[in-house]
């Protein structure tokens, strides 16, 4: 038989009335256990909280000996406490003593104590600790005492994370909902980053936790739940999207969730117990994101993503919310985000970013790209960092590692500033390179290019020493920009690009787009494969106005000097020389015009396709120089998404079948005597670099912080002998070891730095 109970709104009201009594500390929270006793009529009312060292202690009681308080502790999964805060489940019970879990502690005396009734105090689906209330006689706790007590811990949990609570925590402690925390990702880039967490999509920070009328916070919620559903059902009729899509399957989830009438019935339940339409929202997403994230069906964790941003955009509505604030960034900034574009990413204030950390994405993603291009520190796949990340608190990002720090310990932070004063001097000695030519032990030599697609990029030629910029990404104007670039807007990039290199040589690619790479202002129909499908390439031949305006702009920011023109994507030779007509048009309409043509004009076609390595000899006698994009060509020969974590770093990219691959690019190249370059992400990392140079590439393009370590890589080796080593390898087969393990080797007998 259940026990009757004062009714939660008003307990809710008397803790929301004794928070703003000017109470100590530790008198405040046995008043709210007293007041939380009285209106469960219970003979016991206890609050445990989760240490920072993994144990339960008693921070206040109503009913058990006062002199257990902060003495009494249990093991995360010890007792029926520790069992509900590592469950994150209530649990009730009519004869506690008889549980298996039960843990008799003989200085609380609570031996007379039969009726138990204990759940989790949560936020973001994290166990802060346990509350927890006890009656003599014999029962079971009905459905309304659980769910009061579920209301009751939200508000305890929103307590526990001011200031006044700090006072109850014993010195050199902390509770664990502040604990540091170690985050076990892939490495993007290299470098280490210490500052503050700024999080990319911030969630809606609840303030107002009682309802002064219930009947009104109801019609706020069915009003918010409308405005929601409606949205939604507007994009989902948008006419590009279409069946199929990545987009549209996450939209139908929050459709799916939307309209799931449970999920509303426990929002309103939550709403009747006394709690603002927010309140409620925050609430049953803390229980549900609990439950989820202790599921072991990978289908329910991926859902759980879908769930936390269908709530926040529900609070967005409530609140009105809509601001992300992505200008106003501190100091050291580190962008922490669940998954984001390489438009997204350009929009902060990059001299105040320092890194970035997802808990998606691939190091050949193009938002890694972009950060690797800016300089910045980047780790992807640290899982569920988001959730456990507030703005503003300290973190550090070892992008060597791939390891993210959050909270840090002062020890901590003293071995990455250390670190930190050892990559300057590497710097340092990278910058004393910078005029040394790349020459190899043995006289072969190398010529470093920068990749890039900013103007802010290309100072750093004088900075690292490189011969000048062997890919310029042009689609980047076009992703930050609110509307589709003028031609007059183009040629000044361009002619800012051309200028900043000072004389150097500079390879512009041509707008290559689609994919992750979406254009906001372009109208797209929504494909299953967009990595496969109508991009780059095939988008500027079917949109021909694009490339022809594009086309245009390069050829006047020439200003009649040399122009270099890389073709992406090219996968068949009758593209290449559909392109090539549209720049001899516009050659010859600039002529008309009286305009001045480029003194050099040189087209070039990216190898990043694998139907076209047997075109080859229909390609190169046209190019008057080829690239290659390793990122998307190791993607496609592999069938693996570079975008997929699952599937991201299945295959090594210089393993034999990539290796061979490239090395029939090279010989072919060679037997045409067409200049070629590796353009891709491998040629900045130092091993999978040492196995283009073994395989006879000799023009390396990567981003400008990898200039210093590939020279210093190049400048100790002896190649001969590597090469002849790889050949032989790749001859043999996989009888011997593998690509990586024999330069590694070959890099050990050298002294490299790999």
């Amino acid at each position: 038989m259940a026990i009757a109970i004062s009714g939660p709104r008003v307990l809710l009201k008397q803790l929301r009335e004794t928070m703003a009594e000017p109470l100590a500390s530790q008198a405040r929270l046995d008043k709210i256990v007293s007041l939380i006793a009285d209106n469960m009529h219970a003979d016991v009312c206890s609050f445990y909280v989760l240490r920072d060292d993994g144990a339960l202690e008693l921070f206040a009681t109503r009913g058990l000996a006062a002199t257990a308080v902060h003495m009494t502790t249990l093991r995360l999964g010890e007792g029926l406490v520790g069992l509900i805060a590592a469950q994150a489940e209530p649990l009730s019970l009519d004869n506690a003593p008889a549980h298996p879990a039960f843990a008799y502690r003989p200085e609380t005396g609570e031996d007379p104590f039969q009726a138990f009734l204990g759940v989790p105090v949560l936020r973001a689906g994290q166990t802060l600790g346990v509350l927890v209330v006890q009656n003599r006689d014999s029962h079971a706790y009905g459905e309304d005492e659980i769910e009061a007590m579920l209301t009751t811990a939200t508000l305890l949990a929103e307590m526990m994370s001011t200031a006044d609570f700090d006072a109850l925590i014993k010195p050199g402690q902390d509770i664990d909902l502040r604990r540091p925390r170690q985050f076990a990702g892939n490495g993007f880039t290299d470098g280490v980053a210490l500052g503050k967490v700024v999080l990319h999509d911030p969630r809606v920070v609840v303030t107002n936790f009682v309802a002064e009328d219930t009947e009104v916070e109801l019609k706020r919620l069915s009003a918010a739940l409308d405005r929601m559903r409606v949205s939604i059902d507007q994009m989902l009729s948008h006419g590009d999207m279409q069946s199929f899509s990545d987009h549209r399957e996450i939209l139908e989830s929050y459709r799916m969730f939307a309209n799931d009438r449970g999920w509303v019935d426990r929002l309103t339940e939550a709403i009747n117990n006394g709690l603002t339409a927010e309140a409620a929202v925050e609430r049953v997403q803390n229980d549900t994101r609990a439950r989820m994230m202790r599921s072991t069906d990978p289908y329910i964790k991926d859902r759980l993503h879908d769930l936390d941003d269908l709530a926040n955009r529900l609070l967005r509505v409530l609140t009105g919310d809509g601001a992300t604030g992505k200008k106003d960034l501190p100091e050291n900034a580190i962008l922490v985000a669940r998954n984001m574009g390489p438009a997204d990413l350009l929009e902060y204030d990059r001299t105040r970013l320092r890194a970035v950390v997802l808990e998606e994405g691939a190091a050949i993603s193009h938002v890694a790209i972009v950060a690797k291009s800016l300089g910045l520190v980047a780790v992807g796949q640290a899982e569920n960092i988001v959730s456990m990340s507030e703005t503003g608190d300290d973190i550090i990002v070892d992008g060597q590692q791939g390891t993210v720090y959050l909270r840090p310990t002062p020890d901590m932070i003293q071995v990455y500033v250390d670190k930190v004063r050892l990559g300057a001097k590497r710097r340092a000695h990278y910058l004393e390179l910078k005029d040394k030519p790349a020459i190899t032990r043995d006289g072969h030599e190398i010529t470093l290019l920068h990749n890039s697609g900013i103007v802010a990029d290309l100072p750093m030629l004088q900075d690292t020493g490189a011969s000048g910029v062997g890919l310029f990404r042009t689609e980047l104007q076009f992703m930050i920009a609110s509307r589709l670039p003028r031609l007059r807007e183009q040629v000044e990039l361009y002619a800012e690009a051309i200028r900043l290199t000072e004389g150097k040589p500079i390879v512009f690619r041509l707008l290559d787009i689609g994919g992750d790479k979406v254009i906001p202002y372009l109208r797209y129909e929504a494909e299953e494969n967009p990595a496969m499908g109508f991009r780059s390439l095939r988008l500027a031949l079917d949109r021909q106005g694009l490339l022809r305006i594009q086309i245009r702009a390069l050829l006047q920011a020439a200003n009649g000097g040399p122009m270099k023109i890389l073709v992406p994507m090219v996968t068949d030779a009758w593209e290449f020389r559909q392109t090539r007509l549209v720049v001899n048009k516009e050659l010859e309409r600039m002529k008309h015009a009286g305009q001045t043509v480029p003194s050099k004009l040189e087209l070039g076609a990216m190898i990043e396709v694998p139907s076209l390595l047997w075109e080859l000899d229909q390609v190169l006698p046209e190019a008057d120089f080829v690239s290659i994009g390793s990122n998307d060509l190791v993607m496609f020969l592999t069938a693996a998404d570079r975008g997929n974590k699952r599937v991201a770093k299945s295959y090594d990219p210089i393993a034999l079948p990539r290796l061979r691959a490239l090395k029939h690019i090279v010989d072919m190249a060679r037997r045409y005597n067409v200049p070629l370059t590796m353009c891709g992400e491998l040629a900045g990392r130092t091993v999978e670099a040492l196995a283009l140079l073994s395989i006879g590439m000799t023009k390396l393009s990567m981003s400008p912080p990898s200039i210093g370590p590939i020279k210093e890589m190049i400048l100790g080796t002896e190649l001969t002998p590597i090469r002849n080593s790889i050949s032989a390898a790749l001859l043999e087969g996989a009888h011997g070891p593998s690509i990586r393990e024999l330069l590694l080797d070959w890099a050990g007998r050298q002294g490299l730095v790999i």
